[in-house]
C-alpha cells in the first residue's frame, strides 16, 4: 500500500476502489503519452508492448480489487459467524485496517439492531438456523463463570460440565467456543 510514490495511489483496505475510475484515466492517458512518444521518437515498434504492458497492469489491478473485496466480504461474514468478539486465530491473520473495517462494520450492525424491537433492541444474529427446541443441552470447553439464565438462577460453566439452557442465550457462547451444543 503505497503512500503516493510515483504514479502509484495511496490504496486503503476500506474503499479499494474509491481511486479506480481518476486511475483509470490517468492510466489511459499515460498509454495514449507513450505511444505518441513513441511515435514522434520514430520507435513505432515499440507500441505493441507499451499497449501490452497496459493492459497487464490494468488488469492487475483489477485482480487487486477483486482479492480486497473478496476479503471483505469474508470479514463481513465473519461477524456473522462468530459475533462481535472474533477469535484470537482469525484477529492475527488480519491487518490492521481490516479490524478497523470489522470494528466499523460491528458498530453499525449494533446501531441497526438496537434500532429494531423497541427498548432493548432486536438481535438479528441469533437463530441463524430456525430451533427445533428452545431448551439445548450444552458442553463446557473452557472455564467461563457464573452465567445468569432469565429466570435469575446463575449456572456455573465449567470445563467439561453439561448443562440444559435456553438455545437463545447459548448461541453467542457456542459461536465463541465457550460452549457446544450436545446432540443427543
Amino acid at each position: 500500500q503505497g503512500g503516493g510514490t510515483g504514479t502509484h495511489p495511496p490504496c486503503s483496505a476500506k474503499r479499494p476502489w474509491s481511486w479506480s475510475a481518476s486511475y483509470t484515466a490517468r492510466r489511459k492517458g499515460s498509454c495514449q503519452l507513450s505511444t505518441n512518444e513513441a511515435k514522434s521518437g520514430g520507435r513505432s515498434d515499440l507500441i505493441p508492448t507499451i499497449k501490452f504492458r497496459h493492459c497487464s497492469l490494468l488488469r492487475n489491478r483489477r485482480c487487486a480489487v477483486a482479492y480486497l473485496y473478496d476479503r471483505l466480504l469474508r470479514i463481513r461474514a465473519l461477524r456473522w459467524e462468530y459475533g462481535s468478539v472474533l477469535p484470537n486465530a482469525l484477529r492475527f491473520h488480519m491487518s490492521a485496517e481490516e479490524m478497523e473495517w470489522f470494528n466499523h462494520y460491528k458498530k453499525s450492525l449494533a446501531i441497526y439492531m438496537r434500532s429494531l424491537g423497541g427498548d432493548e433492541g432486536l438481535d438479528i444474529t441469533q437463530d441463524m438456523k430456525p430451533p427445533k427446541s428452545l431448551y439445548i443441552e450444552v458442553r463446557c470447553l473452557k472455564d467461563y463463570g457464573e452465567f445468569e439464565v432469565d429466570d435469575g438462577t446463575s449456572v456455573l460453566l465449567k470445563k467439561n460440565s453439561q448443562h440444559f439452557l435456553p438455545r437463545w442465550k447459548c448461541e453467542q457462547l457456542i459461536r465463541q467456543g465457550i460452549l457446544e451444543h450436545v446432540l443427543s
